[in-house]
């Protein structure tokens, strides 16, 4: 299953696009990966914003975001930021 919208950004110069995919891997996992881009009104991309979630059968979620912008060299860059979540089973 996927899908894309049209997010309104407010700004006719910029708008923002989302692609959401969702599928079972070949281990029973529930792969929902959600790409929101950035582009100008050329149609040239600014920025990207992917997140990716893995559901196990088992009920256990892993989550990956990844962040990238539109550096001066005309390259995109990965923004480089770690972020750890903790569970307290107490």
């Amino acid at each position: 299953m996927s899908g894309t919208s049209d997010i309104p950004a407010g700004d006719d110069s910029l708008e923002m696009v989302e692609v959401e995919t969702e599928a079972v891997d070949e281990e029973g996992n529930l792969v929902i990966d959600d790409l929101v881009v950035a582009v100008d009104n050329e149609g040239k991309i600014l920025a990207t914003d992917e997140t990716v979630a893995v559901i196990t059968p088992e009920g256990d979620a892993v989550v990956d975001e990844k962040l990238s912008v539109l550096g001066e060299d005309g390259l995109l860059h990965a923004v480089e930021e770690e972020i750890v979540l903790e569970v307290n089973d107490e």
